[in-house]
């Protein structure tokens, strides 16, 4: 009889363990509850596999750290179904977002950021994931994006509307005084980013400078990070001036902008997925046909630009997919895309864009050294894929070529998670 806990042990693997160095081939991996206890050859001190013990068998597979996805939404847009009157309730959303977590999980996606939903469904999704209600992704999330007459998500088609819909996806705010009293209702609702949204295309900034700095200085008083939606020049350099922790997009941020971002040493989430989805599969189907398409193909070519240029700079370049912004970025589907792009759009190598995607992002779920990484007294956030991603970047794509995901320590039971539905999943994926 032994006192000893059970483990979960991962040996004979390939092990690309998150910090950049090489693969490793031959590995065991140690899992003692939610923590990793050892990884490297199976030698004294480590103790006999006993009866207890799970043991996965890795041989001719691949051991990564949990895909983390620094731009994930979860309750912004609910996908038609039938029976379901009203798609953006409070309680439909909520339950979506319930059933879209466990979809994300299932793509090997063990953390998430999500920068803006609707209500606040998401702070309630994921308390009930921390308080072991639903099994999904570790999540840091906003509320709605604060924005203005003029930017992305002012819904004001009619000069006769004021106000702001409580179902839309942002909330505006015209002072800066409007600016400091969302920030604080959001942050007494438990959000762990403000999500500042400015111009749809970025030809603009609707945004001002001393309001973005307002937002940053009432978020971080409250221990909040800032992200902003910023794809114009003088916005994402307003930005870096006021101090925000991430820029999504930055697509038309100049070699200046950049030098000043760069000074001030906040990464770049371009999330060049979504308009790569817009542009290659879903452009007529989101009215990007025509001209709109040919404006989107060459704003996606500048970001291609862009990024290159920040890397340059040494400025750090977070993965995000921007999954559930609208039907055709289908949760489980995309996450894995950014990867392939930063490899054949940016330069990068694969390990590069395999660390953009895990420890590379983990500070922006505030867990920096603790998760996407895979060495001892690390949270046990693991993926075993039964492809090489160094040798074909694409796998990461490719939810089906997963043998095992562990989050928390813990094997992911891969077709209950999330309340699996067929119905739902095939109505997903024909919409993705």
């Amino acid at each position: 009889m032994t006192d000893a806990q059970p483990r979960l042990l991962i040996r004979n693997g390939t092990l690309i363990d998150g910090s950049g160095r090489d693969p490793v081939r031959n590995t065991l991996v140690v899992v003692e509850g939610s923590r990793i206890a050892h990884v490297g050859p199976a030698v004294s001190p480590i103790r006999p596999e006993s009866p207890d013990d799970t043991v996965i068998d890795a041989t001719g597979k691949f051991i990564l750290p949990g895909l983390i996805d620094a731009h994930c939404h979860i309750s912004l847009h609910q996908g038609a179904l039938p029976g379901v009157r009203y798609t953006s309730s409070a309680e439909f959303c909520t339950l979506w977002a319930a059933h879209a977590i466990g979809r994300v999980l299932r793509a090997g996606v063990t953390s998430i950021a999500v920068p803006g939903g609707k209500w606040f469904t998401d702070v309630t999704v994921r308390e009930a994931v921390e308080g072991g209600l639903l099994e999904g992704p570790r999540m840091v999330v906003a509320g709605r994006a604060l924005s203005n007459y003029g930017g992305i998500f002012d819904p004001d088609p009619y000069p006769a509307f004021e106000g702001t819909p409580a179902d839309t996806a942002g909330v505006l705010c015209n002072t800066r005084d409007e600016f400091i009293r969302e920030t604080r209702k959001q942050c007494k609702r438990g959000v762990d980013l403000i999500k500042i949204a400015d111009s749809t295309w970025g030809d603009v900034q609707t945004v001002a400078e001393d309001e973005i700095a307002a937002v940053v200085d009432e978020a971080h008083r409250h221990n909040v990070k800032v992200t902003i939606h910023s794809r114009g020049s003088t916005s994402t350099r307003a930005a870096a001036r006021a101090g925000v922790d991430l820029i999504y997009h930055g697509d038309l941020a100049t070699e200046d902008d950049l030098d000043i971002i760069a000074k001030a040493g906040m990464p770049i989430a371009p999330v060049l997925t979504s308009p790569w989805i817009g542009v290659e599969h879903g452009a007529a189907a989101r009215g990007f046909d025509g001209r709109a398409r040919d404006r989107l193909k060459a704003q996606v070519d500048a970001s291609f630009q862009m990024i290159r240029n920040a890397c340059a700079r040494g400025i750090p370049i977070l993965s995000g997919s921007d999954t559930g912004n609208a039907s055709a970025f289908a949760h489980g589907r995309w996450h894995g895309k950014e990867a392939e792009l930063f490899v054949r759009e940016i330069g990068m190598s694969p390990m590069a864009a395999i660390l953009a995607n895990t420890s590379g992002n983990a500070a922006m779920v505030n867990l920096a050294g603790e998760v996407g990484v895979i060495a001892p007294g690390k949270l046990a956030d693991i993926v075993v894929w039964g492809s090489d991603p160094i040798a074909d970047i694409t796998v990461l794509q490719h939810p089906e070529k997963i043998s095992t995901i562990i989050k928390d320590g813990r094997i992911v039971d891969r077709e209950a998670v999330g309340g699996f539905n067929p119905l739902v999943e095939q109505l997903s994926r024909s919409r993705g």
